[in-house]
């Protein structure tokens, strides 16, 4: 018996990758029927008939949507990326419902990227491309600073911050973390990355350049706002690859306009699930505090970007299908299988034939 998955938000790259890895690796395990739109309680009945739904960062799951979900005989959900923060996990798991992420996806490609927004926006290389292709090679307004001697802080080191940590100690910078739950102790991690892990106010004070690399939470959500913006080195550089939520853009916009923020970088934002991963060029973008944003010289704005390298999607494809695997066995078989805790919540079912 085949299951049936309804894949959301899918793009041409979604479709390429899964059916790729559904043919070679998971060739009798499900058929999948792909949808271009988000979900949302407006498209949640297009997943009736289906065991087990694929969602993406900017999908939404909460409460309505998960009962709808549940009652059109869904019972699965596969989120195709490591946060889960739009997901209602106590309604989840009192509907018994299955949830699985990517905890871990290529975190080298998202701290490369980091590095690259990093230097982009420090070196204006953005500006000199525009610059440079209406023939005016004037350096003006293009001076940056050298990243060694320079002190790095990374507020969060999980597999994706430990990355980089990794490249940014390649570039002979000091380095700071912060984590309340770091997964290694102050002595290894300044006997592997050369750093120091200190507190909050301390990194903030002391940093050249902050990069996020923490999950959304209650406790994480605007870590970067007024009041912590206060306390940066004046003129430090800010960047966010994480999760938009984790910076109050209204308090980043003041700290521009006063020079306490230097320049900010940003591949994700807050309000993002109206625009990302969608072409809007030929419309009128309603959100006046993205366009103030984007209007600074010392701005950078991608669309959630930072995972996209053809090893990632191959990664990310593959831990969906497996998650899917281990559900389906878990419900036949009756045994609970997760692979490195990484099921979010366990779904509570009998043993099914088949």
């Amino acid at each position: 018996m085949s299951l049936k998955l309804a894949v959301f938000s899918a793009k041409s790259y979604d479709r390429v990758y899964l059916d790729a890895v559904l043919k070679d690796d998971y060739p009798n395990l499900c058929t999948i029927t792909y949808h271009s739109f988000s979900l949302s309680a407006e498209t949640v009945p297009l997943a009736a008939d289906h065991s087990a739904i694929c969602a993406f960062v900017n999908d939404t799951l909460d409460a309505p949507v998960l009962r709808t979900l549940h009652s059109t005989g869904v019972r699965a959900i596969l989120l195709r990326c490591a946060g889960f923060n739009n997901v209602d996990l106590r309604v989840a798991e009192e509907l018994g419902l299955f949830v699985a992420h990517v905890p871990s996806y290529s975190p080298e490609a998202v701290a490369e990227f980091t590095i690259a927004l990093l230097q982009t926006l420090n070196r204006n290389i953005h500006r000199a491309y525009n610059r440079v292709r209406e023939g005016n090679f004037n350096l003006e307004g293009f001076l940056g600073i050298t990243l060694h001697g320079k002190t790095v802080g990374i507020i969060g080191v999980g597999r994706i911050g430990l990355a980089l940590a990794r490249i940014v100690r390649g570039f002979g910078c000091r380095l700071l973390a912060s984590d309340p739950q770091p997964g290694l102790s102050e002595d290894e991690f300044r006997r592997e990355y050369g750093g120091e892990l200190v507190d909050l106010p301390t990194l903030l004070a002391e940093s050249d350049i902050i990069s996020l690399h923490c999950p959304l939470t209650e406790g994480t959500r605007h870590i970067i706002s007024r009041e912590n913006l206060s306390h940066l080195k004046r003129g430090a550089l800010l960047v966010n690859t994480s999760r938009g939520p984790l910076v109050n853009t209204k308090d980043a916009i003041e700290a521009l306009k006063t020079g306490q923020l230097g320049g900010l970088a940003l591949d994700v934002y807050e309000e993002e699930g109206a625009y990302f991963y969608n072409d809007h060029s030929q419309e009128i973008i309603h959100d006046d505090t993205l366009m103030r944003l984007m209007t600074f010289p010392n701005v950078l704005v991608c669309g959630h970007q930072a995972f996209f390298t053809r090893e990632a999607l191959t990664e990310i494809a593959g831990v969906t299908l497996r998650n899917l695997e281990d559900w389906w066995c878990k419900r036949v078989c009756g045994n609970a299988l997760v692979r490195g805790g990484e099921v979010v919540v366990e779904e509570r079912v009998e043993p099914v034939r088949i």
